[in-house]
């Protein structure tokens, strides 16, 4: 089975969501990086995060009934 890409973690130190100026969490299994502030999932594509918001996928409040 092949192996999942992985960001360079001091990449991940650095991002931060362009629209909210706040820190990612890296989803590996999803190859996203999440902005929980924004509600936005920005996709890694062949290692390489896209930081566009028009990119970046609505995700849901996983608290919202």
């Amino acid at each position: 089975m092949p192996e999942t890409p992985s960001v360079d973690p001091k990449l991940l130190e650095i991002l931060v969501c362009p629209l909210t100026k706040k820190p990612l969490r890296y989803d590996r299994e999803a190859q996203e990086l999440i902005s929980d502030a924004a509600k936005l999932a920005y996709p890694i594509r062949d290692g390489i995060p896209i930081m566009l918001v028009d990119e970046a996928r609505q995700i849901e409040d996983k608290g919202a009934a």
